[in-house]
């Protein structure tokens, strides 16, 4: 496989945000990055999971799901998977592995959903099946969550799913862009991040049961359109990045019951206009950011970094997390000292790259979304 170099170009010292927004001495560094393609040819891919004996298993958009062979060879599309809606950013969305996969065999993934009634309405929907890795099959398969209430969009779905570490779901969705307002709303499903049980069910522990008017599976509201998510992995707590509109994405901790502010404040400005959006930037009673960025990055996708394969944090640092950018088709690395941004690297992939995971050998894995000539990229060097 041929190894591709990339440069990082030259970035100001310091991010260009406004003045107030969080982190604001997190400097930018210069970086490289060396990837080798482990396979190409996939169509409009969206998520990549881990399976045993290093095959892959990838979500493609236009609604298929793939396993790609250690030597780069796609299969053909999984059978089994439930009617997908491919509209604007939606279709087959996310896809992991569970906790006992091993012995399981289930495999979880979102994907917009029609209506019942065959009309325009749709939203996003979280099923599960058990893999049949020979049949090239998922069986079983059982719709264990759909977004209330389904209506006609074809923008944020948000779609990502993480495990925490008791084995409950985290589902991260999106406001469906048409109807923003719902993200402040708790009787619905817009605009938030859901914590649910992995046969579909509320976990008693959820910070709205019990709650006059609020949807019991709620864990947190106030979100424009969640598209990375990923625990840490000294504190379990649950990470989340999001796109804004017009610049003001953001990267949060993700706490149980808290409001993260969209459409009340941003960091962004309205398309097409530029006008502001909301309060303001900042309100007292609204959880802050961790990271924003103006101008946008559109983030996708992220992980946090297990072992020292491409080195140690640096010196003050506990961890780091990677995500993916689309608009600015780089890795972006952030060092962390807690919740505090300490510097932050983009390395360029000259691509969109889509979703970030890491294999057990400690490699990262980047996707790549080149219409049909997306790429799955193992992260060979960092400098």
């Amino acid at each position: 496989m041929i190894q591709r170099r990339h440069l990082l170009l030259a970035t100001p010292a310091l991010l260009a945000r406004p003045a107030g927004a969080q982190n604001m001495a997190a400097a930018t560094a210069e970086g490289r990055i060396v990837t080798t393609p482990l396979a190409r040819g996939l169509a409009n891919p969206w998520a990549v999971a881990v399976l045993p004996e290093g095959r892959l298993l990838v979500t493609e958009r236009p609604g298929r799901m793939r396993i790609v062979a250690a030597d780069g060879t796609l299969s053909a599309p999984l059978r089994g998977l439930p009617p997908v809606v491919v509209r604007g950013q939606g279709g087959l969305l996310d896809v992991v592995l569970a906790p006992d996969f091993a012995s399981s065999g289930l495999v979880f993934w979102s994907y917009a959903e029609a209506a019942a009634d065959g009309g325009g309405a749709n939203s996003t929907a979280v099923a599960r099946g058990r893999l049949d890795v020979a049949g090239l099959a998922l069986n079983e398969v059982r719709v264990i969550f759909r977004q209330r209430p389904k209506f006609d969009s074809g923008a944020h779905f948000g779609c990502r799913l993480v495990f925490d570490r008791e084995g409950r779901l985290f589902v991260t969705l999106g406001d469906r862009f048409v109807r923003s307002e719902d993200a402040q709303l708790l009787d619905n499903d817009h605009g938030k991040v859901l914590r649910i049980s992995p046969d579909g069910g509320v976990p008693d522990g959820n910070p709205f049961v019990g709650k006059a008017g609020a949807q019991p599976e709620l864990w947190s509201f106030g979100h424009r359109n969640v598209q990375g998510a990923a625990l840490h992995p000294v504190t379990g707590e649950l990470w989340t990045h999001e796109h804004g509109p017009q610049g003001g994405d953001e990267l949060n901790v993700d706490l149980a019951g808290r409001n993260y502010g969209w459409p009340l404040i941003t960091w962004g400005r309205q398309y097409v206009t530029g006008l502001k959006i909301g309060e303001g930037s900042t309100r007292a009673d609204i959880e802050p950011a961790v990271q924003t960025w103006v101008p946008s990055i559109a983030p996708s996708g992220m992980a946090f970094l297990a072992g020292k394969r491409y080195g140690a944090p640096p010196t003050g640092a506990n961890a780091s997390v990677f995500i993916g950018a689309l608009k600015a088709q780089a890795l972006v690395r952030l060092d962390l000292d807690g919740r505090r941004v300490l510097r932050e690297t983009r390395y360029p992939v000259g691509a969109r790259v889509r979703d970030v995971r890491q294999a057990p050998d400690g490699h990262l894995l980047l996707l790549t979304d080149d219409g049909n000539d997306g790429r799955v990229l193992r992260v060979d060097r960092l400098d």
